[in-house]
């Protein structure tokens, strides 16, 4: 039986939170991948490539994995009441509700992360106690059939979890192989407790006010879901 995975789609998305794992879903034994938005317009990420959807919220099959990715965009899909209908729906059903980076707070608004575990990119951990979650601060957390992981290139080492549990490890160890998944950065400084405190206070501070336009809109999407 084939395994449906779906990545939602949004203007001013962060596109290696969903091509990253996409490369690791799209190898998978029986897998189709759908590239979900709420019409047919393609959506550019925040830095400039295009991606065109294959499917829409009206039209998509029950999905067996939902994956939000993060980036800019993200305060557009918590605003969106479709978007967050779209998600609420598919997470009666799915085997997995998932994230990568800040897609855990659009899970978040759509009251999907209450009481749950979660993570998320390490300046907005913060952030998801507003919407019920608890926040830990690991690359990837597993929390029942939630599954969220820190920025960016962690969504390549959840999808290779996945891929573990529903083959095999044999196979998520092939499909990484095959796409040479072998990190080496030339610098330590892809997190917060490596980085260089400059770099993070930098960082920081250039960041502030878009953290406080998402906490303003997290607690208003908290409102409307009757979160606490």
């Amino acid at each position: 039986m084939t395994f449906h995975v779906g990545f939602v789609l949004f203007p001013e998305l962060t596109q290696l939170d969903l091509t990253g794992p996409y490369e690791v879903f799209a190898r998978m034994p029986d897998t189709q991948v759908h590239l979900i938005s709420e019409s047919a317009s393609p959506a550019r990420s925040d830095m400039g490539l295009t991606l065109v959807p294959t499917g829409t919220y009206a039209t998509v099959p029950a999905l067996d994995l939902v994956c939000v990715p993060g980036g800019a965009g993200i305060a557009g899909a918590i605003q969106s009441d479709a978007t967050l209908a779209f998600l609420r729906r598919q997470a009666e059903t799915a085997r997995y509700v998932t994230s990568v980076c800040t897609g855990a707070l659009v899970l978040g608004a759509a009251g999907l992360l209450r009481g749950y575990r979660a993570t998320t990119h390490w300046m907005s951990l913060d952030l998801l106690p507003l919407v019920g979650a608890i926040p830990v601060p690991e690359r990837m957390v597993v929390d029942r059939n939630r599954m969220t992981c820190g920025g960016v290139t962690a969504g390549i080492d959840f999808a290779l979890r996945v891929a573990a549990e529903l083959f095999s490890p044999a196979v998520a160890e092939g499909i990484q192989l095959t796409i040479e998944y072998d990190p080496a950065p030339p610098f330590q400084a892809g997190s917060p407790r490596t980085a260089p405190a400059e770099v993070v206070a930098r960082a920081v501070e250039n960041g502030r006010a878009r953290q406080d336009a998402r906490k303003r809109l997290l607690l208003e999407a908290a409102r409307k879901a009757g979160l606490p």
